[in-house]
């Protein structure tokens, strides 16, 4: 059923990591030039397969222990992603006189995992109603 309180917090998950790394920049490189995840082919393969992956679990939405799999899988993707930002901020330079900027794109995957979590708990809470019924019978 596409009605579920998972499927709301998947549908978030893809706006974050389908539709907004368009609109926000990850950072701001010296010079006020914006860096967009389109510059760096390693950010859009990982932006893509989180966005598969959400896509793939919303469309699963029958199947619930593939549903927490794929979501599982689309927490590691956001984790490497966020190491990966984290990484490359803390090689920013913030004692020249330009600063680089680090823009609101990279908080993307933080909240992206925090509704993963909340869709798991959503499908695990399912998961157990399901089998509570089956125990009745």
């Amino acid at each position: 059923m596409l009605q579920r309180i998972q499927t709301v917090y998947l549908a978030i998950v893809f706006i974050l990591v389908g539709v907004l790394p368009f609109v926000f920049p990850l950072w701001k490189l010296e010079g006020g030039k914006e860096f967009y995840f389109m510059s760096k082919m390693l950010y859009q393969v990982l932006f893509g397969l989180s966005t598969a992956l959400t896509v793939l679990s919303i469309i699963s939405f029958k199947k619930r222990q593939q549903q927490f799999v794929f979501n599982r899988l689309n927490m590691i993707l956001n984790l490497i992603l966020l190491g990966l930002f984290v990484y490359r901020s803390l090689n920013l330079s913030g004692e020249t006189p330009v600063v680089s900027e680090k823009g609101i794109g990279m908080f993307l995957p933080i909240i992206s995992i925090v509704m993963l979590v909340l869709a798991n708990k959503a499908i695990k809470k399912d998961e157990d109603l399901v089998k509570s019924v089956d125990r009745l019978r």
